[in-house]
């Protein structure tokens, strides 16, 4: 997980569907609650109807385990779940609720400690839960009541599961960035393959034996080895035996030490007599007799083992020999490891490609399929507002899903451009742009907010032309985005400043206010997709947060950078710089 706050979207989202369970079927309370994986939690993100329910229980967690429990307690109507009042058993220190109700007579009142709730799974597993509380007949939901609130409740369990999945590959692409992070870069370009070949013939010269082989671990379990014999001959080396060198290395490196295991020896204290019998037995066979066992390592961690073998008569090693060979499996060790993250990095390299790709493609199927349905609910929504006849209380209702879809659409359209702007499929064909005209084009869309809030907005345009090398619509965006957050977050009767610069190899875009400005913690994350201040004038402001991640990814993929200098209260100022067109162009 990401840091376990929902999207406002998302957000929005869960809070409409709690909204119209209060307003539309009937309950006081109405409240989801989204699975955090990371605490076992699930914790409520939307809270409708009672402002004392809301206070207590927006935020709040509850143990998984806690509500699967009251699941199984339960009758089942349909994806709903109901625990009667006497089999309602509250957990140990966990947020709980009641109402100041008065139990109306008859069998089916609704009691204080009555729990109604739809549990939301995916291939088994609870990811999220939608409670409704207080009736307003005072009754126990009957038939009807139940399949319209199944129908919500199926509402829910879609909202619920894109948020998870978002934070699923929000903490999947988390993940795979601090992993390429911590990897080491190497100073060699050689794969282990590649030390392994090079490294044998050296270290058999040099410390005078008549063979080697090199077994390497990873992580999985799984290794590699090569054996070098002196000859053209291909050893294979028994899978049992593989294991023994394995679990003999970890302890050898441990205590960074050697050992000598010779054939008609006393095996040695690492390892058993049936250990050191199938040892002999392949040593017998490559007519080896002795041989220095070293592990291999770097820091705490064991990479593998080294094996050097002896001929003939001659089964000691000298002190100096097996110091010696200590060293060199040292130096080898650390030469290993720079290899294999070497080969980590750019197979993660490959893997966060296809992740981007994935990640783009994703956004771009989901904002698509998001689209025709929204495009279905506003036309309804104008249908209704121009039907005669319509109850106060539904046109109430239609307002907040007229409100709710209209901001839908706005993050529809920008996850949308965030999917373009972000695919590394998506090749920027960039040409000479002129920016004079896009600036004030920007102006002009805001023109009108400016002149309602009596903003002084200063520009003076450049008497030549000011040429960027780009793409048209991506520069468009990057100049509307600034200057629309700078009239959006100045507050009335105060300026807003854009200038344009040709410089000999950038274009410089400034765009400065006297807003609210931002402060210091939240310039760390400004360019994070969703992301919101802090600031609850700012968050005031309608938004979906990835306006700035929009020009910080349109910017870098046009070889720039921008840069931003904000102080709380007294404004913002964006610097931008774009690549110039070259004189010749």
């Amino acid at each position: 997980m990401s840091n376990g706050v929902t999207p406002p979207v998302v957000h929005d989202a869960l809070q409409l569907i709690a909204e119209s369970v209060v307003d539309l079927v009937g309950f006081g309370v109405a409240a989801i609650r989204v699975l955090r994986e990371e605490d076992s939690v699930l914790e409520t993100v939307a809270v409708a109807g009672d402002d004392d329910a809301r206070s207590q229980l927006l935020g709040s967690r509850i143990a998984v385990r806690s509500t699967l429990d009251d699941i199984e307690r339960a009758d089942r109507w349909g994806m709903l779940r109901f625990v009667p009042s006497e089999r309602f058993v509250a957990g140990d220190g966990e947020p709980v609720w009641i109402p100041e109700i008065e139990v109306a007579p008859g069998p089916d009142a609704w009691h204080p400690m009555d729990l109604l709730m739809a549990p939301i799974y995916d291939s088994g597993e609870l990811l999220g839960v939608l409670y409704m509380d207080v009736p307003d007949n005072g009754r126990r939901p009957d038939q009807a009541t139940r399949e319209l609130l199944n129908k919500y409740a199926a509402q829910a369990g879609r909202a619920v599961l894109t948020e998870v999945a978002r934070r699923r590959l929000e903490e999947q692409v988390r993940l795979a960035t601090a992993a390429r992070q911590i990897v080491r870069a190497v100073g060699s370009e050689l794969s282990v393959e590649r030390i392994m070949e090079v490294c044998q013939p050296a270290i058999a010269q040099g410390l005078h034996v008549s063979g080697l082989w090199i077994q390497t671990f990873d992580e999985d379990g799984e290794g590699r080895s090569a054996i070098y014999t002196g000859t053209d001959s291909e050893v294979i080396m028994p899978a049992d035996l593989v294991q023994i060198s394995r679990d003999a290395a970890g302890l050898l490196w441990q205590a960074q030490e050697t050992v000598v295991v010779a054939v008609d020896r006393k095996p040695p204290p690492i390892i058993t007599a049936a250990q050191q019998t199938l040892i002999s037995e392949f040593l017998t066979t490559l007519e080896v007799s002795s041989i220095l066992f070293v592990p291999l390592g770097a820091g705490q961690e064991c990479l593998g083992n080294l094996v050097l073998t002896r001929r003939g008569p001659g089964v000691e090693w000298t002190a100096i020999e097996t110091s010696t060979a200590l060293d060199i499996a040292q130096d080898l060790g650390r030469a290993l490891l720079n290899a294999r993250n070497f080969e980590r990095e750019q197979q993660l390299v490959s893997e966060l490609r296809e992740l981007d790709t994935y990640r783009s493609r994703l956004i771009a199927t989901v904002a698509h399929e998001l689209k025709n349905p929204l495009t279905s609910i506003l036309g309804h929504v104008e249908m209704l507002d121009a039907a005669s006849g319509v109850p106060s209380r539904a046109q109430r209702s239609v307002a907040f899903i007229e409100r709710g879809a209209v901001r839908m659409e706005r993050v529809i359209e920008d996850m949308l451009t965030l999917a373009e702007v972000g695919d590394p499929n998506n090749a920027l064909v960039a040409i000479p742009v002129d920016m004079r005209p896009l600036v004030a084009d920007a102006l002009d869309l805001v023109s009108l907010t400016i002149g309602r809030k009596r903003l002084a907005a200063i520009h003076e345009p450049a008497s030549q032309p000011v040429v960027a090398l780009g793409d048209v619509s991506d520069l468009d965006r990057v100049c509307g985005n600034l200057i629309s957050n700078a009239v959006k977050y100045t507050p009335e009767g105060r300026s807003i400043t854009v200038t344009l610069e040709q410089r000999a190899v950038d274009v410089v875009l400034v765009v400065a206010d006297e807003g609210l400005g931002i402060s210091t913690k939240d310039q760390e994350r400004l360019f994070e997709e969703f992301f919101r201040s802090t600031n609850p004038e700012a968050v005031a402001e309608p938004g979906t947060g990835l306006g700035l991640t929009i020009v910080h990814r349109i910017i870098a993929r046009h070889g720039g950078r921008i840069e931003v200098a904000s102080q709380l209260g007294k404004g913002t100022t964006f610097t931008v710089f774009i690549p110039a067109a070259s004189s010749a162009t």
